[in-house]
């Protein structure tokens, strides 16, 4: 199964457990009026999935006066994968990090944080840009943005089956069901976000060597970045951990629980990938 298909069918799974959720919670009622709002989260996050992300992060335009060095590189390394070149933005934040988002290559934008910039060399700035633009190029973007507002959109009608209870053929309310569809629909969500993100990262990896023209820079700055994440909090993210997936590394802390849901996959495999691509190539 192509990545592109097994991408659709776990969308179309999390619009289905959307839609589970709302018939607990009003019946077959609830099961329509869950799918009409999904489909309008859907088309509400596919015109606004750029605003959104960057608006949560307080990211700002950077271009060639306030940051000429990396808006070039942007403008080098969209060149070298056929692209056009996307807006360019910093968000302050001392995390090493980045993410990219917008609903196609002609409306996407990438960005950075300021700690990546401090603490990355240049050479290992452009590994992880060229990681972004993969996911711009495979329209990761547009998924990965739907998918956090898909979730988040769970994650209320959970808290809704807590107040409201799942409703029982004979029209009772059980308050207990209901607590337990407000801690299961979340996992849930967070397990097909995990999956998805998953299995776009090891192409966004290759495809990003490849733009770039050297693994082995991609693979130095996720080993960096990995480390700085787990002692460098990310406070927008940690607050809003279903756009934790958009991040070229989970910016969350992961302890406890938290560890059993990562949106990555290992960090030693891809690094371990991306080394073997310079050996092989």
């Amino acid at each position: 199964m192509n990545g592109f298909v097994k991408t659709a069918l776990l969308m179309a799974a999390m619009t289905a457990l959307f839609m589970v959720i709302g018939m607990a919670v009003g019946g077959r009622g609830g099961a329509l009026i869950a799918f009409g709002f999904a489909c309008l989260t859907n088309l509400f996050a596919y015109w606004n999935s750029d605003r959104m992300a960057l608006a949560m992060y307080r990211a700002q335009p950077a271009d060639e006066a306030s940051a000429p060095g990396l808006t070039a590189l942007v403008a080098q390394l969209a060149g070298n994968a056929g692209l056009p070149t996307p807006r360019t933005y910093i968000f302050d934040n001392d995390q090493p990090n980045a993410f990219a988002t917008g609903r196609n290559p002609e409306n996407a934008a990438v960005a950075v944080s300021t700690g990546l910039l401090r603490r990355l060399t240049m050479a290992e700035i452009a590994g992880v840009l060229a990681h972004e633009l993969a996911h711009v190029k495979n329209r990761d973007t547009l998924t990965m943005t739907v998918t956090a507002t898909l979730a988040g959109a769970i994650g209320m009608l959970g808290n809704m089956a807590m107040f409201m209870g799942v409703r029982s053929e004979d029209g009772r309310r059980n308050h207990l069901a209901g607590i337990l569809v407000m801690i299961l629909a979340p996992i849930a969500a967070m397990v097909v976000q995990m999956a998805i993100s998953r299995s776009r990262e090891y192409e966004a990896d290759r495809m990003g060597a490849e733009i770039c023209g050297k693994p082995n820079w991609l693979a130095d700055a996720l080993e960096k970045i990995a480390g700085d994440a787990q002692i460098i909090d990310n406070y927008p993210a940690e607050s809003n951990p279903a756009t934790a997936h958009m991040f070229i590394i989970n910016p969350l802390h992961l302890n406890g629980v938290d560890s059993l849901f990562k949106t990555h996959p290992s960090t030693d495999e891809r690094v371990r990938r991306l080394r073997a691509m310079t050996v092989n190539g």
